[in-house]
């Protein structure tokens, strides 16, 4: 009774009440009226509906069907296209383009000028401010995503049929005409240095951030450089317009570049736009590709304080030296997707979200370049702080029984129906679609290569899976970096 008493006036205080009285009226409360249900016959009867939607074509996304329906080309200015018309619902097209910039030399210390232009490009041009920009495109129902760094810059565009060509000469004026105004310069950056400072305290990013330098250890200045956050904001803070014109000046052109379009769309129509705005096109700075060699690097545990934050994060990898080309890539392929990569069927998932409810989300990924021996197999866990030691025990032990006892006949049979149809219902998305198309236009690859590799894993028998994971998984070369609020976990316990 009496540590009652005491709580009470530690906590139950007048200033901290909140009362309400309930005083009965004596007049008839006012009620809400609901009216008659009206007759719906009556209501259509005059109805004559809007204009029909085209329904578009059953579109098979096979690599074979997607090879036969795809044309390429090239033009002077070393610009690549691929273009796939078929019928959409709604005559949706997708259209995506990468350009390429410079050479290693030339791109030395440019990383935030070479951001910062890409972020100009839709900031106005000689004849349109920022906000004309943006209400054209959306007149012409345009869905734009545009990103660039220092060694190139996207741009995907969804739109409809009829408004394709406008679209595209709206792009050509944004991409070839920008002002860089020194006003939106000013702020943009505002804009990305309060992005910074929101990540500055965040476990997902500082926990990224670090594992990227540990796992990518190249010198200060280099393209290929990982900034910290405190660096990052120091270079948007001392980069000026003036780079960032500078830059757009020297390396920004057709070469090097590609472009593939997806959907509902006239080939004939379309191929003058695309040969006006990019055939003769070209930057000051030539373009080479350069080698990113693998770099092996020491195995490391780190934690990362980030305080007053409910959720942490860790994020595990290891560098592998292959590249998708490599006979043991399709095992390694499915053999992820069955670790992590098939999220709640996955065997982190089930231990670690599913049976101990250490998670929120947990898997797991396999990423492999296609032109240097450089790849790396990742997995992710975000996790409350507390449960930070018993997240990399689970991670640790799950790894080991799949090393020890492999994956078995009958999960390696639902992995590959499963990850099979996960692809080809992927490809179903013009998005994807136009991005691969893309990339292969870059690799000089057709979709045969998609089709052997696919062909490859549906042959995968459980030995060839399990031996390729024991051959290029090594326990003791985990890289394991954690942020979160460790310290106030242990105080809290």
């Amino acid at each position: 009774q009496a540590d009652v008493a005491r709580v009470a006036e530690a906590y139950f205080k007048p200033s901290n009440r909140t009362i309400g009285f309930f005083i009965p009226a004596e007049e008839e409360p006012l009620r809400a009226e609901i009216p008659a249900i009206p007759d719906v016959a009556t209501l259509v009867a005059d109805y004559t509906g809007g204009e029909a939607v085209a329904e578009g074509e059953t579109f098979d996304p096979t690599p074979a069907n997607v090879e036969a329906r795809t044309t390429r080309f090239e033009l002077p200015s070393g610009f690549e296209v691929a273009f796939l018309p078929k019928e959409n619902r709604g005559e949706t097209v997708v259209m995506t383009a990468q350009l390429r910039f410079g050479t290693e030399e030339a791109l030395m210390g440019k990383r935030t000028a070479a951001e910062l232009a890409a972020e100009m490009l839709g900031r106005g041009t000689s004849t349109m401010s920022r906000e004309d920009i943006r209400d054209e495109f959306a007149r012409l129902k345009a869905q734009v995503n545009s990103s660039g760094g220092v060694t190139s810059s996207r741009v995907t565009i969804q739109t409809v049929r009829e408004n394709l060509p406008e679209v595209m000469r709206l792009l050509g004026n944004v991409m070839k005409d920008p002002v860089f105004d020194e006003g939106e310069f000013e702020l943009l950056r505002e804009e990305q240095l309060a992005q910074l400072e929101n990540q500055m305290s965040e476990p997902t990013a500082k926990a990224s951030v670090e594992f990227g330098r540990h796992m990518n250890p190249w010198p200060e200045g280099h393209p290929e450089y990982t900034p910290t956050l405190d660096e990052a904001a120091a270079d948007l803070k001392a980069v000026t317009v003036e780079e960032a014109r500078s830059f757009y000046g020297s390396f920004y052109g057709a070469q090097g570049g590609t472009m593939a379009v997806v959907g509902d769309f006239d080939s004939e129509e379309i191929r003058p736009l695309v040969e006006e705005i990019f055939g003769d096109w070209t930057g000051e700075e030539a373009y080479v590709r350069f080698d990113r060699p693998f770099r092996d690097v020491e195995p490391l545990e780190k934690d990362i304080e980030t305080p007053d934050k409910s959720n942490a994060f860790m994020i595990a990898g290891m560098p592998l030296e292959m590249r998708d080309d490599h006979p043991d890539y399709p095992a390694l392929v499915l053999g992820n997707y069955m670790l992590g990569g098939g999220f709640l069927n996955s065997r982190l998932a089930t231990r670690i979200r599913q049976q101990e409810g250490l998670s929120y989300g947990v898997g797991s990924q396999f990423q492999v370049n296609s032109l240097d021996e450089r790849g790396v197999l990742v997995a992710f866990a975000i996790y409350a702080p507390e449960n930070a030691d018993k997240v990399v025990e689970a991670f640790r032990d799950e790894i080991g029984k799949m090393l020890e006892t492999g994956f078995t006949a009958e999960e390696v049979e639902a992995a590959i129906a499963g990850y099979l149809d996960r692809v080809q219902n992927i490809r179903s998305s013009d998005n994807t679609l136009a991005t691969q198309l893309a990339n292969n236009l870059f690799l000089d690859r057709s979709m045969e290569f998609t089709a052997q590799v696919e062909a490859a894993i549906s042959k995968l028998t459980p030995e060839a899976v399990n031996e390729a994971m024991r051959r290029w998984v090594d326990p003791a070369r985990w890289v394991i970096i954690r942020a979160g609020d460790f310290a106030g976990a242990k105080e809290a316990t």
